[in-house]
């Protein structure tokens, strides 16, 4: 269990180098904590570029949704961190998916700067 919890906390810290050597040694790349967070979505919600990058080239889902209905792509307008956001929809993630839109969750936490960069890819 501390190894699970340990790749939780490489995920959150930007320790990629720990993480892509369990994830080739075959721990599910979305893997879920007890909140439903996945890698992914606590390497985007504390603005960790190289590690959402490393998660989507083992094939993460940038639209699983956590238990509060947040996905990778809500942490990351949340936190306001574009590249991860432009990176996110580059990799297919969901403007709809989870409990609000992309756009909604920009407009509330006034991240009102990403709303051109998600209608810049709305529909795709």
């Amino acid at each position: 269990m501390a190894y699970v919890l340990s790749l939780f906390d490489a995920a959150r810290e930007g320790r990629t180098g720990e993480l892509v050597p369990a994830l080739e040694a075959g721990v599910p790349v979305n893997l879920t904590n007890g909140k439903g967070d996945t890698l992914l979505i606590l390497a985007s919600y504390h603005q960790h570029e190289d590690t959402v990058a490393a998660l989507l080239e083992a094939g993460a889902d940038p639209d699983r949704v956590n238990d509060n209905g947040q996905t990778a792509l809500m942490s990351a307008v949340f936190r306001g961190h574009e590249a991860i956001v432009r990176r996110l929809l580059a990799a297919g993630a969901s403007q709809t998916a989870g409990a609000h839109s992309a756009v909604d969750f920009a407009r509330v936490f006034e991240r009102t700067d990403l709303i051109p960069v998600l209608e810049e890819h709305a529909g795709r």
